[in-house]
């Protein structure tokens, strides 16, 4: 199982602006001496001496995480924000190209949608789109979002094979199951689980965590307990949190504590809030691993998604 990020920001895309792209450049300049300069192994040697926050960054696309198993040769996509542009793109230089993809949707707020028109293999005969919600207007939803004044073009005019399903259940793909649970957030949400063998990954964004979230009943146990991968939502810190109570989103810290709550062994800190920099969203990660330490919690593997990141499990 193959977990790819191709979207990790939330509300809306948060490209980087030239001032921020100025500040870096800057900051690496006040880092470089002469010596750094003299031969191409000094340079790489000076490059790789960077923090994170300056030799890269977290990326500023909507939701969209991708998934790919041995035993499936369909692509598993989890929501369509602006991230599923760049999924699109990369498809295409893949050989061969991927024919069918489904798609899984937490809800349909115009973060985790606004994508959809932009994704060229949609757009392709050949190709085959399964779209999947446990609302009942999922196709409704999807066909509207693309019609005047909104957009352009109407959904038809995609010459992909195209398909609407309304969950009522787990849904199996050969040796995969895909099960889904309401969470905590306005208008509702739905997380997915992922099984593949003993592998079990979790996809968790616009979650509020609550009290009910840790309690140990028998279907949060069964759904959450000793999973390999969440990538939950953790846009916040705790007084951040605190002052927007029922917004629907957690703080970081809360996050670590469902983690180890469940056992949980890799959290992947997601739905990056689009007000933060590359340096404060990898201070968030320190500060997240710096709890783990502080609050004594052993055992958690803790990343922020980045896009272009791979997990493979």
């Amino acid at each position: 199982m193959r977990i790819y990020f191709w979207g990790v920001r939330g509300s809306l895309p948060a490209p980087q602006l030239p001032s921020q792209i100025r500040s870096k450049i800057s900051a690496v300049l006040e880092r470089l001496t002469p010596a750094d300069l003299e031969t191409p192994e000094d340079r790489e040697r000076f490059l790789g001496t960077l923090p994170p926050w300056l030799f890269g960054t977290v990326g500023g696309n909507s939701p969209c995480v991708a998934l790919a198993a041995d035993a499936l040769e369909e692509r598993i996509v989890f929501d369509a924000g602006s991230g599923l542009r760049e999924l699109g793109l990369a498809a295409a230089r893949e050989k061969p190209r991927p024919e069918k993809y489904r798609f899984f949707f937490s809800h349909f707020h115009w973060d985790h949608l606004q994508g959809l028109p932009f994704f060229n293999p949609a757009y392709d005969p050949s190709v085959s789109l399964d779209f999947y919600s446990p609302l009942q207007n999922l196709e409704q939803v999807l066909r509207d979002q693309m019609t005047g004044p909104y957009f352009p073009i109407q959904m038809d005019a995609m010459g992909s094979r195209k398909a609407f399903h309304v969950l009522t259940g787990p849904l199996d793909l050969g040796k995969i199951r895909v099960s889904f649970k309401k969470m905590n957030h306005p208008g509702g949400c739905y997380s997915y689980k992922v099984q593949e063998g003993k592998k079990n990954f979790i996809y968790a964004t616009d979650t509020e965590l609550s009290t009910s979230d840790f309690q140990k009943t028998g279907e949060n146990s069964a759904y959450f307990e000793n999973a390999d991968v969440i990538v939950l939502d953790s846009q916040y810190t705790l007084g951040e949190a605190i002052d927007k109570y029922n917004w629907g989103h957690s703080a970081f810290s809360l996050a670590v504590d469902f983690a180890a709550n469940w056992g949980i062994r890799h959290l992947v800190l997601f739905h990056h809030d689009p007000g933060y920099d590359d340096k404060k969203l990898l201070n968030i990660l320190q500060s997240a691993r710096w709890y783990t330490e502080r609050m004594n919690i052993k055992g958690i593997e803790i990343s922020l998604a980045m896009e272009g990141m791979e997990i493979n499990l």
